[in-house]
């Protein structure tokens, strides 16, 4: 299928940084595997289907941030990625993460059909991989105020505020499950004033938290996901 504008990294970047100059919402969020499935819930999949896959067992089990089924979620994200700036998709040969190939890019496009999502510009799905290790990525978040939000921001804020990357992370909030998206999102706009930038690492929630932030507090918002296993582990899994 086709969509909109293709952005390379560096592209994906200069809107970042023009957003952040000029104080602009910005919000770009990812589509994988895993949102896939939960976008695909009793609409292009039956729910019996989407429990079966292994992603959804492991979702059960209390390791993906939701329990399955999950419709308001669903609905949750359908809406936020129609309203995302950017949206993250993988190509049709990826390579990159482990999942099967019925839960990548052909079911990115089944799911976007139905719903009739079309965003207006898309980039690679593990584009936050390439922000770890980028230079650029983390010369122009410093001198910025940044909110983190993941299961355990700490041990990410203190590798953050050394060398090389020398990163201000004014707030820290602690995101595990699909139970807590509205009361970070209250925390977010309570804390509008004290950061200029959020990256959210919290399995599929992000893709709700990331763009319902630049909505609520005009900022900019990063589905940043694996990104902070690789500043912990140097390796996103």
């Amino acid at each position: 299928m086709d969509y909109g504008v293709y952005l390379e990294q560096y592209e994906v970047l200069g809107r970042l940084e023009h957003a952040l100059t000029h104080r602009l919402p910005y919000s770009l969020v990812r589509v994988g595997d895993g949102e896939n499935l939960v976008l695909a819930q009793d609409g292009v999949w039956p729910i019996q289907e989407v429990l079966k896959e292994p992603w959804a067992m492991k979702a059960n089990k209390g390791l993906k941030g939701t329990f399955l089924p999950n419709l308001v979620l669903r609905d949750q994200l359908i809406a936020s990625v129609k309203k995302a700036d950017i949206v993250g998709i993988l190509p049709y040969d990826d390579m990159s993460i482990k999942a099967p190939v019925h839960l990548k890019r052909m079911l990115t496009d089944s799911v976007f059909l139905h719903y009739g999502i079309t965003p207006s510009a898309l980039c690679h799905a593990c584009i936050n991989r390439e922000w770890a290790v980028s230079s650029r990525f983390w010369d122009l978040l410093r001198g910025r105020r940044v909110l983190l939000a993941t299961a355990k921001p700490k041990p990410i804020r203190n590798i953050l505020a050394t060398w090389p990357y020398s990163i201000k992370v004014t707030q820290t909030l602690v995101v595990e499950r699909y139970e807590q998206i509205e009361e970070t999102l209250k925390q977010v706009e309570a804390y509008a004033n004290s950061f200029d930038i959020a990256l959210f690492s919290c399995g599929v929630n992000a893709v709700v938290l990331a763009q319902q932030t630049a909505e609520r507090t005009g900022k900019a918002a990063l589905d940043f996901g694996k990104a902070s296993n690789i500043l912990l582990q140097g390796r996103a899994n």
